[in-house]
């Protein structure tokens, strides 16, 4: 039995129909694009209210919100010659900030390998093969040596957007990358600066304490003098003794906790903790008011939440490549060269050769694979859009978190500091009385302990007013620029 070609051509007819239905359902498959929508507020709820007519607090000029901008040096706001310095070697030498800068180089390397994907291919081959049978004009199937040598050619022909679709993914984890490295930079510094800030408040708790010590000591040697006189019992001096000693280990414990915070700063500024040392100093670093500006500007400023938003349009045109994993792949191919069975005569004119090709390719049958990756696809735009929300979510609640503890602990350093004037009142008051023999010396003892716990108290107070400064301007990014006045001030 025999069939006539328009019999043949039916069947296959019927059976291309799904393939086209997918190819056009596929072309008609949008991809996704845009950012989802997060409620923001018109200003922060801790931050204060600004009284009609006044102007904005000084120290900060806001900078132009853009993706993966340098921070700013904000840290010159502190005055602090120090920690200047430290800032500008953990710039060059932190470990985190090498890793940091190292991935960036490798993601815009990967962008340029996409972008080259695009571009035509050409290469220069040359190759020798030997067998039986090369020579089929003489029938001969003596072995003979068949050697080439030429240029090839090949293009992928991008109708789909496949091409270009990976190469905006590409540019866009670059640029991803670059957000997070100014993140990693921010980060350090505001870290460099919050463990220098520590290790200063140690310095200062650390001299009240041993200036406790020594009137501990001061009242164990006129104890003593009393004892001897017959005044008072050996009981009083055994408690003099308990709180001078008891004192001198909250010195002890502070010495140990300056070193392992000196240790700390010495990693992030990439030295030895054997070779790096600061040594005590005042505390004179000055503290900053920070304007927070307006919730929506702080979307624009922190490089993190830039990072999530290329993330997701990198995923977004991650979709668009798998979708067109249903379109054909049309390749062209050529060559030219010369090929001939001698090499004497493999540049000769009669020895050249030539070739051109068209590839279209696509699979009919692969399994799901495709839809699959399709899936996966979303699944990532999915996951990509969830943290996006998270991150700015996150820089919302670590700005209120700032604010609020800005705010409180201006209103405790406040009661903080009438507490301590109560306290060396109390202690004055009391040194005296027992001199005289009018108190005894528990009530000495008390009153000194409620001024060194007060006294500590406030140090810990300003510590934590300096570290809030801190996280604050990390919370808005650190998108503020010193004027230059101030900067040439600072240095």
């Amino acid at each position: 039995m025999t069939f006539g070609i328009p019999t043949l051509m039916r069947p296959l007819r019927t059976a291309m129909l799904p393939l086209v239905a997918a190819l056009v359902l596929a072309g008609c498959a949008s991809v996704p694009s845009g950012m989802p929508s997060v409620p923001t507020a018109a200003q922060f709820k801790e931050q204060p209210q600004q009284q009609p007519g006044a102007t904005a607090p000084a120290g900060f000029t806001r900078a132009t919100p853009a993706e993966a901008q340098p921070r700013g040096e904000w840290w010159l706001a502190f005055n602090d010659p120090v920690l200047n310095t430290l800032v500008e070697r953990a710039a060059v030498d932190n470990a985190n900030i090498q890793a940091a800068a190292a991935r960036l180089a490798e993601a815009r390397a990967l962008a340029r390998s996409a972008q080259a994907d695009r571009l035509p291919q050409i290469g220069l081959g040359a190759g020798a093969n030997r067998g039986a049978g090369l020579d089929k004009a003489t029938a001969s199937t003596r072995p003979g040596t068949m050697t080439n040598i030429g240029a090839t050619f090949s293009y992928e022909v991008d109708l789909f957007g496949r091409l270009s679709g990976a190469a905006d993914a590409a540019k866009l984890d670059a640029a991803g990358r670059e957000a997070l490295l100014q993140s990693t930079r921010l980060a350090v510094q505001a870290e460099v600066a919050q463990t220098y800030l520590q290790l200063r408040a140690l310095d200062a708790e650390r001299v009240l304490v041993r200036e406790s010590v020594a009137a501990y000591r001061d009242t164990l040697r006129l104890t003593q003098r009393r004892q001897q006189a017959g005044d008072i019992a050996e009981l009083d001096v055994a408690r003099v003794q308990t709180e001078v000693s008891s004192t001198e280990s909250d010195a002890l414990a502070l010495d140990r906790q300056r070193a392992q915070v000196e240790h700390a700063l010495a990693v992030l500024v990439g030295d030895s903790a054997s070779s790096f040392g600061m040594r005590p100093d005042d505390w004179g670093t000055a503290l900053p008011v920070i304007p927070p500006g307006v919730p929506s500007t702080v979307l624009t400023r922190r490089p993190d939440v830039s990072a999530a938003q290329s993330a997701v349009m990198a995923a977004q045109a991650r979709v668009g490549v798998a979708q067109t994993a249903w379109f054909p792949n049309i390749s062209l191919t050529g060559a030219a060269g010369y090929a001939s069975p001698e090499i004497g005569d493999l540049f000769k004119w009669s020895a050249r050769s030539w070739g051109v090709g068209a590839l279209l390719s696509l699979p009919i049958f692969d399994g799901g694979r495709r839809e699959a990756g399709v899936q996966g696809a979303n699944a990532q735009l999915d996951g990509a859009l969830a943290s996006y929300r998270s991150q700015v979510l996150v820089a919302f609640q670590e700005v209120e978190d700032q604010l609020a503890a800005i705010r409180i602990l201006q209103e405790q350093s406040v009661v903080q500091a009438q507490a301590v004037t109560s306290a060396q009142r109390a202690t004055s008051l009391s040194d005296t009385r027992y001199r005289n023999g009018y108190v005894s010396q528990l009530d000495l003892l008390d009153a000194r302990r409620s001024e060194l716990r007060n006294r500590r108290q406030a140090l810990q107070v300003k510590s934590a007013q300096y570290q809030a400064t801190v996280g604050l301007i990390r919370a808005i990014g650190g998108g503020w620029e010193v004027p230059a006045a101030e900067k040439v001030a600072t240095r």
